[in-house]
């Protein structure tokens, strides 16, 4: 439960005070400091905490809203966080190998189906294949997925396509590869024009032009991955 860790970072964000929150709730500044620290408050004090933010009680106590970016945040407030196991937020699971480094999963053509479905389910994450790229900066998180098709061209069909995780869409910039992860089309690898702006859709264009580009909203979107490196190995 991050309660009490958004509560303050909310708060802090908005530029309020606790004298002046706790007035708005109706609250006394003591109680609020107590929720601050981790006292649980009454389950109407919480409607009251999460109508006043303009977040969901989902998220304003099951998620650690000081990891999203103000992208994300903007969404949540707009109340674009009708899923919130990743849809919409899209909080990363990952795993971590015996020192405490992120591992590189690996999704191989027949778990992609599955992936689309469970990639928020840690369990589902922690059984794929993992492995190491040394050369890779750390401060990233990555993912590897085995593509279908011919559609990138020079990388040939079945290689295995290692992108970095992208947590603010708006970030991407035109023509960028990315590994799409969608809702009915698993998982796709293409050069991503983003129209976030105008609406909110990305156009997907294949490097080999015998495919034509085409449209998905980001509504279909589940997670994307910059491209970094690929490689042809087998995995037993």
């Amino acid at each position: 439960m991050y309660l009490s860790t958004n509560l303050k970072f909310l708060r802090e964000r908005k530029g309020v005070s606790q004298t002046d929150l706790a007035k708005m709730l109706e609250l006394s500044r003591t109680t609020l400091i107590g929720y601050e620290k981790g006292v649980q408050p009454p389950f109407a004090k919480l409607i009251r905490i999460a109508e006043y933010f303009k977040v969901s009680l989902d998220a304003l106590v099951r998620y650690d809203l000081t990891k999203l970016s103000e992208f994300q945040l903007s969404e949540i407030e707009r109340g674009m966080d009708v899923d919130i196991t990743g849809q919409k937020l899209r909080v990363l699971t990952t795993t971590t190998d015996k020192d405490g480094n992120e591992n590189i999963e690996m999704v191989a053509t027949k778990a992609q189906a599955g992936y689309a479905s469970g990639y928020g389910d840690p369990e589902f994450v922690e059984k794929l294949p993992k492995f190491q790229l040394p050369f890779l900066s750390k401060n990233k998180s990555y993912r590897c997925f085995q593509i279908k098709g011919d559609s990138m061209l020079p990388i040939p069909e079945n290689a295995w396509v290692t992108g970095s995780y992208i947590q603010d869409w708006t970030e991407i910039k035109s023509g960028t590869p990315c590994i799409i992860i969608t809702k009915d089309d698993g998982v796709v690898f293409k050069l991503v024009y983003p129209n976030l702006e105008e609406d909110k859709s990305f156009q997907l264009v294949s490097s080999n032009r015998v495919y034509e580009p085409y449209n998905i909203s980001a509504e279909e979107v589940l997670e994307i991955w910059k491209f970094e490196t690929w490689n042809s190995f087998e995995v037993s």
